[in-house]
């Protein structure tokens, strides 16, 4: 009798890694870290159920690619937030995976030296010890979850988590940010429709039993409890922004209709901003505006920023790379931040303020 291979005929190799419990036992919460990570999340379940009336800024790089660069972003970022800490609560974006659409560098946990090494295990350390140092600063962390198994090593340091587009859809990211022990905020999909972020928000409310692995890497089944602490994030899709305040209110009303929180982030950048940087700051002009005028439902904005404006593409010689520019889309300027941030603030100080009485 011929024996022939039935399974893994594509796969090429597996390697061990090491085990979510192992890497934190490696690099370990301080407690400065710890209190970041608490305060942070506390402050934006706050204003989540609207007893704290400032808008949440999730701010920063497209993608981290250079801890260097991202610790001199997070340090000027640090007190920016002391600055306009009475109308806003700035939280780093600290995004270490990106989705492809097709190929390309998929962030640095997957390929942290940006050249098809793959050195996941490397990627794993480094983003930890960024987050370390980022909450060792006082400053929250949010970032998107990509890989389900991700959390397992990470996310004790994250205030706030997204799910991206492509992938609120995905039942494996709804049923794995039904136990994320951080608020969750879900985009509307590429095309633009809310249907699949209201059924995402449905969906992680409840309890979800799924395959995942424990702190050993051990595969486990993985029963949660249900996140109540989930938002719709508006990102435009299909060519047309939607931060507008026609779309705002249409939103409002289809997540009451669906009896979701009806609590809205706007993502400043993606359709939104027609993917140009420089329109970043002309959304955050309007959702001030909407603010002014009585908007109560928006909570929260998403901008991409880093120290320097645009993006380049990442060349052969990576000694080519400029310091502080995007690798992945374009950003804001940190002197475009800066401005942008300082005028959102004054311009909603004084109408947040009247939010909370």
């Amino acid at each position: 009798m011929t024996q022939k291979q039935v399974d893994d005929l594509n796969i090429q190799s597996q390697t061990v890694l090491i085990t979510p419990r192992a890497l934190k036992e490696k690099l370990p919460l301080s407690d400065a870290a710890r209190d970041t990570v608490l305060n942070g999340r506390q402050t934006l379940r706050d204003i989540l159920d609207r007893k704290d009336p400032r808008l949440f800024v999730v701010i920063g790089p497209c993608s981290i690619h250079d801890p260097r660069a991202a610790l001199e972003y997070a340090a000027r970022l640090r007190k920016l937030a002391d600055e306009v800490d009475d109308a806003l609560y700035l939280v780093l974006r600290v995004y270490f995976e990106k989705p492809r659409t097709t190929v390309g560098w998929k962030g640095l946990i997957n390929d942290p030296y940006m050249n098809d090494s793959f050195k996941v295990e490397e990627g794993l350390h480094i983003a930890r010890k960024l987050l370390l140092d980022v909450a060792e600063l006082g400053l929250p962390a949010a970032t998107e979850a990509l890989d389900p198994t991700t959390p397992q090593y990470l996310q004790d340091l994250i205030a706030w988590s997204a799910i991206g587009a492509r992938t609120t859809e995905s039942q494996t990211h709804r049923e794995m940010s039904s136990g994320l022990s951080s608020p969750v905020g879900f985009k509307n999909g590429t095309d633009g429709s809310l249907d699949v972020a209201v059924n995402a928000m449905l969906s992680v409310l409840h309890p979800h039993r799924f395959l995942g692995i424990d702190p050993d890497g051990r595969v486990a089944l993985t029963t949660t409890s249900g996140n109540p602490y989930a938002h719709v994030v508006l990102r435009g899709g299909g060519g047309k922004p939607n931060y507008d305040s026609v779309s705002v209110s249409l939103a409002e009303s289809a997540l009451a209709k669906a009896g979701v929180s009806t609590n809205i982030m706007v993502d400043c950048s993606h359709a939104n901003s027609n993917k140009d940087p420089n329109l970043q700051p002309l959304v955050m002009e309007n959702i001030g505006n909407q603010i002014l005028e009585g908007n109560t439902s928006i909570i929260g904005l998403m901008v991409e920023s880093h120290l320097k404006q645009g993006s380049q593409k990442i060349p052969e010689n990576l000694e080519d790379l400029e310091y502080g520019v995007s690798v992945t889309d374009g950003c804001i300027s940190w002197d475009t931040t800066e401005r942008s941030v300082r005028d959102l603030a004054d311009k909603v100080r004084d109408t947040l303020a009247q939010r909370g009485r």
